[in-house]
């Protein structure tokens, strides 16, 4: 069932340009119905859709309802992604980089859009160094060129400041 659902709401993200806000979310809760009320990757499902359509404030309590109730695996570190991008976008920037400070050291194939994400609430945050800093340096490693050279670049912006 699982795999069939998953489909089922990937369906609806890949026609969320042609669908609307408002039909994406009512398709998403319809298809969340579907699985148990404390489902976590149906909470989080809703939470996205939520989040998505500028519903910022009912997307945070589905995603840490979520993440309470036990959403795991790459999910989980999507929830993290997305609950601290609706954290800083609610003006609580502060609480988004610790929320991806905790998620870190777990995010695996994701840890560049942490560390992403965590620039963006740094510069909110008024430390705008410090997150060129860390986005630069994880971009090094991608680059075929540079990369000694711009790490150091990167490591510098915080010495010096």
């Amino acid at each position: 069932m699982t795999s069939d659902w998953q489909a089922r709401v990937d369906a609806v993200w890949a026609a969320s340009g042609e669908l609307g806000d408002d039909e994406v979310v009512r398709r998403i809760d319809a298809l969340a119905a579907e699985r148990p009320s404390d489902d976590p990757l149906a909470l989080f499902e809703r939470a996205g859709a939520r989040d998505s359509a500028g519903l910022e404030a009912e997307a945070e309590g589905l995603y840490r309802e979520a993440l309470a109730r036990g959403l795991g695996g790459s999910e989980r570190v999507q929830a993290h992604i997305q609950l601290a991008s609706t954290m800083r976008n609610l003006g609580r920037s502060l609480e988004a980089v610790e929320l991806l400070d905790v998620i870190e050291p777990d995010s695996g194939d994701l840890r560049d859009a942490v560390v992403a994400f965590r620039a963006l609430a740094l510069v909110d945050a008024g430390e705008a160094r410090r997150a060129a800093s860390e986005a630069l340096a994880a971009l090094a490693p991608h680059l075929p060129r540079y990369r000694v050279s711009l790490a150091a670049y990167a490591a510098d912006l915080v010495a010096s400041a």
